[in-house]
Parts: C-alpha cells; structure tokens; sequence
C-alpha cells in the first residue's frame, strides 16, 4: 500500500510539471516539462548521493578512523541483510543523521559529530537502524526526486510571477488566461509542496518501524528521537542545513515545534508521535512493561 500511495504521489507531480508546461506553453511547454521531469529523475538516481554529501563537506570514515560507528552500522547492516554501506561524518554540533544513494548496493549513511557525542552506542544504533530501514525501503531516491520536482515548479511559478511583473505576459493570451496564471503562481507551488511533503512524512513512520526490528527495541530510537528533538529545539540550526535536504535527516533540522501549520507543512509527522509509535512497538514486543 505504501509503494503504490508513493507511486500515485510521484504520478501527480509528475502530471502537475506536465500541466504548467501546458499552462505556459501549450503543448510544446507540457512536453518541455515532461523531458525536465525525466531528466531530473535520471540526474537524481545516478548523482543525488555524492551531490548532497558534498554539500555537507561529509568524510567517508572507515574502520580504523571510527571504530565504533563502523561496528554499529556493519551489524546492522547484517541484522537487515543489507550490502554494508559507506560511512560518514559530517562536523556539526547538532546530532542528526541521513541516509542516501540509489539503492542498497549504492548507499551511504552519514551522522554529526554531534550525534556521535550526544547518543550512546543503543541510541546511535536506533538512529542508524532508522536510516537502514530507508535504504532497505528504497526511500532516498524517491524522496530526492519528489523534493527536486517541487523545486523545479517552484522556480516556474517564480519565473512566471516575475514575468507577469515586468509586462512579458498578457492576460488576454490563449494560454490559460488569469486563471492559468493564478494557478501556477500560487495553486501549483502550494499543491507540489503538499506533494512532496506527503511522499516525505508517509515513509518516516514505517522507516522507525522496521528501524526498530534492525536495532533490535524500539525504545533505542525512540530515546535518540528525544534527545535529537531537545536539540533540535534549544540548539542553532545546523549551518549547512538547506531546504532541499532537510527532508533526508532523521529530524528536520530546520523544523520547530513552534512552527505556525507544522503538522502540515512538515517533512516529518510529529516527533511525539513517532515516540509514541516506538513506545507502542516495544510493548508489542514486551520489551516495555
């Protein structure tokens, strides 16, 4: 069910890029978004793990370089009869972590110096578990791509916005009139983040589901989503965080409680509920009385 609710989500941004082109463009903008859409899904699978690692000037670590994390992420690797993959640190003080790459064979996990200072090893195992049980669910890339298409309407709305600014648009043209306009400057922005948003929060709760199984209790993650949320909360944004990535980490690092629609505007569903979830699956599995 989850599969095809993501398949359904990822067909209507791809139909929504497809009619803003029409909007524009008639038929030749509708076929010019949907070659801009297929050409962001083949850069997304073959380069999206080594673009956002980059970005996060993330070191791959190996054995000898950090022990412990790489102990951690090999058995887990194992527990979710998983190929091993890459290891990596990012230096930040604020505990979080991500998972990335275009299938298992092609992962890669990266953490914070923060989380690795912050977090015990049950609690790094928790996180690492979760991050896993996206790379085993084949998460990453769909939620890459849906996070770049809505950047793309985004930027088209941006673009026809300015141009009706400037006076490069009529609004007696044949391509939609004022109507068209209004829905491509405020309707399809609006509908694609709503989009990408739903991709993003209907695959945390199952990714802290199986993350769970991997680590072996649930409250091992359900204890690191606490502290990483306090941080989240009390601590300075982390520096490099950017809007397009934000949705890969474990917490929204640009996200608070505080923030005015957050159950609907966010990447991820409530941190209290997934702790609930968590607490709900270890009683499941008597592991909390």
């Amino acid at each position: 069910m989850n599969i095809f609710k993501t398949f359904v989500l990822m067909a209507l941004l791809t139909g929504l890029m497809v009619a803003i082109g029409g909007m524009i463009g008639s038929s030749t903008g509708a076929m010019i978004m949907l070659v801009i859409s297929l050409g962001i899904n083949f850069v997304t699978y073959w380069f999206s793990d080594s673009i956002v690692l980059k970005s996060y000037d993330a070191r791959e670590v190996s054995r000898e370089d950090s022990p412990q994390l790489y102990e951690i992420v090999e058995k887990l690797a194992a527990n979710a009869n998983l190929p091993m993959p890459r290891v990596y640190v990012i230096n930040e003080a604020v505990p979080n972590a991500f998972a990335t790459g275009r299938n298992p064979d092609h992962a890669a996990v990266a953490v914070t110096t923060g989380l690795m200072h912050a977090l015990d090893y049950n609690e790094i195992s928790g996180v690492l578990g979760h991050e896993l049980a996206h790379v085993k669910h084949r998460d990453i890339l769909i939620g890459t791509v849906a996070a770049s298409m809505a950047g793309v309407i985004s930027m088209v709305a941006n673009i026809v916005q300015w141009g009706a600014i400037f006076g490069t648009r009529s609004d007696d043209d044949d391509n939609g009139g004022i109507i068209g306009f209004l829905a491509t400057v405020i309707l399809a922005p609006l509908a694609a983040t709503l989009i990408q948003l739903a991709v993003s929060r209907s695959r945390e709760y199952d990714a802290d589901k199986t993350g769970g199984e991997i680590c072996g209790n649930p409250l091992y993650l359900a204890k690191a989503l606490e502290k990483i949320e306090h941080y989240a909360q009390t601590a300075a944004p982390m520096s490099q965080a950017g809007t397009a990535t934000a949705h890969m980490f474990i917490i929204n690092p640009l996200e608070n409680s505080k923030k005015t629609l957050k159950n609907l505007f966010s990447t991820h569903p409530d941190t209290e509920d997934r702790i609930a979830h968590l607490r709900e699956q270890a009683r499941d599995m008597r592991l909390l009385n």
